[in-house]
């Protein structure tokens, strides 16, 4: 079975379905990740330069448990949405999707609920997750935090679902645009007005509920016109939803706690302060791999349809070229990181630059994990939710034990050595699975192509430049010009081979 075509790149060559749907979404995801990324480091920056590496580590330590948790009683349900959503669409025409919704919505939505409840309910939890604040203010910030815990946990459960129905844009303009947008207009008054760690705290939470509101209209939205299932039917797309979800709910746990469980274990085995500085060098690595993140938004959806109508050929190609497309645009950005660590730190405030250590060993742990391109989401949407269950669960305990062991010394270096260890073996161990089900591989002569242009051009540009004029701004100023430079020349030359043609070809059509 072949799938259609939809879309014709400038040189007129056809371009499959699940490549050119995944290109448009990519594209959206690009612009939502850029300006998650810009308005996310802006309000580091403003966060960090008003209260300091010590307040501020405050106010992300909050917010990392807060994100943990709220990915935690999601239960899954998001990813478990995006599959079974997608799959319900395209096999029988959504007449499952209430169904599913309501299995999704009413489990996360009570675990969220029992969650805020006991942060509310028992401070000690605070002072503990927090001793550098006085305790009041410990207690009264946890607070803050879990009010807004069920709304925020609904809204990622809601625009799984979205994601599910083909579009990107609910999660795009909700939690990559609306609500990072929203945080740094409301901050920056504060700031001035009324700094502190407190009233910075709630303008990174007062978005919440108008983003739980945009989600649940777009998501109306999309249901409007869709039929509804017998129950029998119903009742066993509930028991393979749980089924997939159950051992996501953990594994979700893990993924979200590796971002921030660096955070936690500096905050109470270091200094906020060292919390501070990592935090600051974690945004700046997520902002180098916004790239994976825009194209894995539209790829999840597609990959799963393409597995559900069992065109693995188109799954196969779409996997090989979206991973060209991550690794180009995301290698010379972290070869920039690595070789200038110091200087781009450093405009979070002079004393940020002792991360450089840190976000030198995360840019290199962040390449392999660009290189293996969407592998995990393979896996998830390939219904393999216990094989990635087990290899996220592995790097996690292999992250805390390094970072246990490393942070009281090293700070956020440690940190950074744990999560790296963590990164680069997950994502090793997942590039292996998925090409043992369902077969699918990496690396060909687009991938190759890939590394010369994204990897090998751009070192050669920028290492020298690194040795010659030192880890300062003329230093990174003309290693960027020369890596643009020797990119782009990579870029046109292989343009074809990796798949530019057809995300040009894509947008070219969508704007005519």
């Amino acid at each position: 079975m072949s799938a259609p075509e939809t879309a014709l790149p400038a040189a007129g060559r056809p371009v499959p379905s699940g490549v050119a749907a995944t290109a448009r979404g990519g594209w959206w995801g690009f612009l939502g990740s850029a300006v998650n990324a810009v308005f996310g480091y802006l309000l580091v920056a403003l966060v960090t330069r008003t209260l300091g590496a010590h307040g501020a580590g405050a106010v992300f330590t909050g917010v990392a448990v807060f994100t943990i948790l709220g990915n935690t009683c999601k239960l899954g349900a998001d990813t478990g949405l995006v599959r079974f959503v997608s799959r319900d669409v395209a096999m029988g025409g959504g007449r499952h999707v209430g169904a599913l919704l309501r299995t999704a919505v009413v489990p996360s939505t009570v675990a969220s609920t029992a969650a805020a409840a006991v942060l509310f309910l028992y401070p000690p939890a605070a002072t503990a997750l927090l001793p550098a604040l006085p305790a009041a203010d410990a207690v009264t910030l946890v607070r803050l935090f879990s009010v807004f815990l069920p709304p925020a946990t609904l809204t990622l459960v809601l625009l799984g679902a979205t994601q599910g129905h083909g579009t990107v844009i609910p999660f795009v303009g909700v939690e990559q645009i609306g609500k990072p947008v929203l945080r740094v207009l409301i901050a920056v008054p504060v700031a001035l007005l009324a700094p502190g760690v407190l009233s910075l705290a709630v303008a990174w939470l007062a978005p919440t509920l108008a983003g739980a509101l945009a989600a649940w209209l777009a998501l109306r939205h999309r249901r409007a016109h869709r039929g509804t299932a017998p129950a029998r039917e119903a009742a066993r797309a509930r028991r393979g939803f749980w089924a997939f979800s159950a051992p996501r709910a953990v594994s979700s746990v893990f993924d979200i706690s590796a971002v921030w469980v660096g955070v936690v274990l500096l905050s109470g085995l270091s200094t906020s302060e060292q919390a501070g500085i990592y935090t600051a060098v974690g945004r700046v690595v997520v902002a180098a791999t916004l790239v994976q993140l825009a194209v894995r938004l539209a790829f999840a959806p597609e990959i799963s349809r393409l597995l559900a109508v069992d065109e693995l050929d188109q799954a196969r190609h779409l996997h090989r070229v979206a991973t060209r497309w991550i690794v180009v645009f995301s290698w010379p950005l972290l070869v920039l990181l690595a070789d200038f660590p110091g200087t781009v730190l450093s405009l979070f405030g002079p004393e940020f630059a002792q991360g450089a250590g840190a976000l030198t060993v995360l840019s290199v742990a962040s390449a392999v994990n660009v290189g293996v391109g969407n592998a995990q989401t393979v896996l998830l949407m390939a219904g393999r939710s216990s094989w990635h269950l087990a290899v996220t669960g592995a790097a996690f305990a292999v992250q805390v034990t390094i970072g246990v062991l490393t942070v009281p010394h090293l700070g956020a270096l440690g940190a950074a050595l744990s999560w790296g260890a963590a990164i680069v073996g997950e994502n090793l161990v997942a590039a292996v699975l998925v090409r043992r089900h369902p077969g699918f591989t990496t690396v060909d002569g687009g991938y190759v192509a890939a590394l010369a242009s994204g990897l090998v051009l751009t070192a050669l540009a920028v290492v020298p430049v690194r040795l010659l004029a030192g880890d300062t701004a003329s230093g990174l100023t003309l290693g960027i010009t020369l890596a643009v430079c020797v990119f782009g020349a990579g870029l046109w030359h292989f343009r074809t081979t990796l798949g530019v043609s057809d995300l040009v070809g894509v947008l070219r059509r969508r704007v005519a």
